[in-house]
């Protein structure tokens, strides 16, 4: 990526807004797993002022994956609702004002698993504080999770002299997750009931430049500057021990609660787009991030990449990249470890190193060849050092994703494409060689066992992501109006522990969970029903039309704390109606 990009570069999104349109469009989808999906756009233009905003409601009994290979998994319902709206007055020819706010809210249960027993100790000292276990079921548990995220964004775009655009962006954002355990359900089979809040409140500028120097080069730079307060609160009943283990009184509950205010992060860059040729384009700048929260770092990170199209239908790309990403602030849990001593969630392991931001070394060469009009093929290799690997896993019940560090990685892997498309007839097929390594937890050492934590200090474990092969593939035929389509995917299975049969070690990540697949059928048509009721596209889908039980993984490997199965055999409907403007 250009060094305009940095910090957490997961994903880049481009939104492209529905600006200076007008009308809207209703949409339900409904189907299996009591499936209820409405949604809504409007689009309105009055002179200056340009409007967009949209907003779904989605409810189903299929919240999370399942830990279980049934159909209908227990207790797994959500209520979800995103709402959007993008706003832009035209101050004149030259310049332009515009704001953007958007909102999520996630309910979700977490779903349970039948018969499995609860801890004996852990019923004995229950019965002993009063409390009647009679009705304690495994299929019974009410843990559940909320979730909420807002941002908010106010942004001034313009022209200055001839050619130099300018931006100057001001923006928040606002995210937190509660979990709530089922207190006596959980004490009875784990020996804690944790209640967890996080929150996170961000505030910042960013302001952007780019102005061309000649014919050949055009300048950019940029700066990001933003603080964060953050919160981490936990309510846990867990049970006392003795110094042996062995569980000799309680419930009792501890306050964990950890604020950690005034976090900052300042990213400047400048970058220069040099056309080297006619065909040849080369993109080279420094990007500097500087990070002061946990811990205090920085790092100034070169880049360069160039893009050449060696003949009419040959594009090829190459490039190098230094990568700076801190870690999630909001996910970090700074526990007090010696709250919890002698207690049933006292950790195996007391370091608690902090988390440090990831430092990569990141290279990519790749070649495009349009094989004929309608035919285009490609192929992608990347090789990526890291030191400091941030991961995350699930160390607990509640589906919150703790991060932590190995010291070192090494991920590489190639990258096919191809796709057609001719008359009515598209189609695609992706294949994906990949090898994701790392050695030695540097950080949040307190979630792993001590065995796990000894073999990984001296080893590289695949991590629990890594899939070696995925394919992908589909094909799309319109005949008589109606666009028929099919999907599928391939993937040879994600990690999990392994264990020798003949000296009994357990390898962290070291075996390989079966191969999955599935298929995906589809149908979608534009039907005119009258003048009243006027055009509406109708569509279909069916998921997993083999109903294949696809395990991802099993509850063992780095992180994972449940098994989990993809979803099985679904069928949903949609009806999408358009109308004119307001």
């Amino acid at each position: 990526l250009p060094a305009q990009y940095g910090l957490r570069t997961a994903g880049v999104i481009d939104v492209v807004t529905k600006d200076r349109l007008q009308g809207g469009e209703l949409d339900y989808t409904g189907g299996s797993f009591g499936t209820v999906n409405p949604s809504f756009q409007l689009a309105n233009t009055s002179g200056a002022f340009s409007s967009y905003v949209t907003g779904q409601y989605l409810g189903n009994a299929r919240g999370v994956e399942s830990p279980t290979e049934e159909h209908d998994s227990l207790h797994n319902h959500t209520r979800q609702g995103k709402g959007f709206g993008y706003f832009s007055w035209l101050l004149g020819e030259r310049s332009k004002l515009s704001a953007m706010v958007g909102d999520a809210y996630t309910q979700l249960q977490i779903p349970n698993v039948r018969g499995l027993s609860t801890n004996d100790d852990f019923v004995s000292q229950l019965q002993a504080a009063g409390y009647d276990t009679s009705g304690i079921d495994s299929a019974t548990l009410n843990e559940r999770q909320f979730e909420r995220n807002l941002y908010g964004l106010v942004a001034l775009q313009g022209i200055v002299g001839s050619e130099t655009n300018y931006q100057l962006a001001l923006f928040n954002r606002q995210s937190s997750v509660e979990f709530k355990p089922d207190a006596l359900g959980d004490l009875a089979f784990n020996g804690v009931a944790a209640q967890i809040r996080r929150k996170a409140v961000t505030t910042g500028l960013q302001g952007d430049l780019s102005t061309p120097l000649s014919s050949q080069h055009t300048l950019s730079m940029g700066f990001s500057v933003s603080t964060e307060n953050d919160r981490s609160d936990n309510t846990s009943q867990v049970f006392t021990t003795d110094d042996n283990g062995n569980v000799n009184g309680g419930p009792v509950t501890i306050v964990d609660n950890n604020p950690k205010n005034g976090n900052t992060l300042l990213s400047l860059y400048v970058q220069d787009k040099w056309d080297l040729t006619p065909t040849a384009t080369v993109n080279y700048g420094l990007r500097y991030d500087h990070v002061d929260a946990f811990i205090t770092a920085s790092q100034l990170s070169p880049r360069i990449g160039i893009t050449d199209k060696i003949t009419p239908s040959t594009t090829l790309h190459a490039g190098y990249a230094r990568y700076f990403t801190p870690p999630p602030n909001e996910l970090i849990a700074s526990a007090t470890l010696d709250k919890f001593a002698n207690t049933t969630n006292a950790p195996a392991t007391t370091l608690n190193s902090a988390v440090q931001p990831e430092r990569a070394h990141y290279f990519d060469a790749g070649i495009a060849h349009q094989v004929t009009s309608h035919f285009n093929v490609g192929i992608d290799a990347y090789y990526r050092q890291v030191r400091n690997l941030l991961d995350e896993g699930q160390f607990g019940q509640a589906l919150i994703y703790t991060p932590f560090n190995y010291e070192q990685g090494h991920i590489y892997g190639v990258e096919l494409t191809s796709a057609y498309h001719k008359g009515p007839l598209s189609a695609y097929l992706n294949v994906a060689r990949a090898n994701a390594k790392a050695k030695k937890v540097a950080s949040g050492e307190f979630n792993f066992a001590p065995d796990d934590l000894a073999y990984i200090a001296n080893h590289y474990v695949y991590l629990d992501h890594d899939q070696r092969l995925t394919v992908s593939g589909g094909t799309s035929y319109e005949w008589l109006g109606t666009n028929y389509g099919i999907t599928a995917t391939y993937g040879n299975g994600l990690r999990r522990d392994y264990t020798d049969p003949v000296s009994g070690e357990t390898i962290p990540n070291g075996g390989k969970m079966p191969f999955n697949v599935q298929v995906d059928l589809s149908a979608s048509r534009h039907v005119e029903l009258g003048q009243m009721l006027g055009p509406v596209d109708l569509r279909l889908a069916a998921l997993n039309v083999l109903d294949r039980k696809n395990e991802l993984h099993d509850g063992t490997g780095i992180g994972v704390a449940a098994a989990q199965y993809s979803t099985r055999a679904a069928l949903y409907f949609g009806i999408s109606k358009p109308f004119g403007g307001f």
